[in-house]
């Protein structure tokens, strides 16, 4: 609570006069926003220094094909990047290890979805088809469907 101070006191005697000398002094209810700003200001710098930490994930550009088929399987995926790096379901995993480790993560898997980017030389997801055949699982590609306005043109 704060007092006016740029009140000034009222002249003058009798009843009236005592009772108005009060009346000049009275209480502002204002908020006061300075805190509040400041802790804004607080949290405004925090996103901004920690919001590039919340993009995360594995950028990888399939190819688009024209033919779409839409499943809710839930199945492992094997992420062969750019650079021939193997990941399964965002893990780094051995080529040479990878039925193994399809079987161990997801016993009753019998397929698996292969997620490779479309600048993929060709050896890297040859050798990753080829162990998965070993291994018996069946060879699911994940791609993306064609954006319609881009194949009428």
């Amino acid at each position: 609570m704060a007092f006016n101070p740029g009140a000034q006191e009222p002249t003058g005697g009798g009843f009236l006069g005592r009772r108005s000398r009060f009346r000049g002094i009275g209480t502002i209810s204002e908020i006061n926003i300075v805190p509040l700003v400041d802790v804004l200001m607080v949290l405004l710098v925090i996103f901004m220094l920690t919001a590039h930490v919340m993009e995360f994930g594995l950028e990888v550009d399939v190819p688009e094909i024209s033919q779409q088929k839409s499943t809710a399987d839930i199945l492992p995926v094997i992420t062969v990047t750019r650079t021939g790096n193997l990941l399964l379901n965002e893990n780094t995993v051995n080529i040479n290890l990878l039925g193994q480790e399809i079987k161990k993560r997801f016993p009753k898997a019998t397929d698996v979805y292969v997620r490779a980017d479309k600048n993929v030389t060709w050896s890297p997801l040859a050798q990753v088809i080829s162990e998965l055949n070993t291994a018996k699982l069946k060879v699911k590609m994940v791609t993306k469907p064609v954006d319609n306005a881009l194949s009428r043109k």
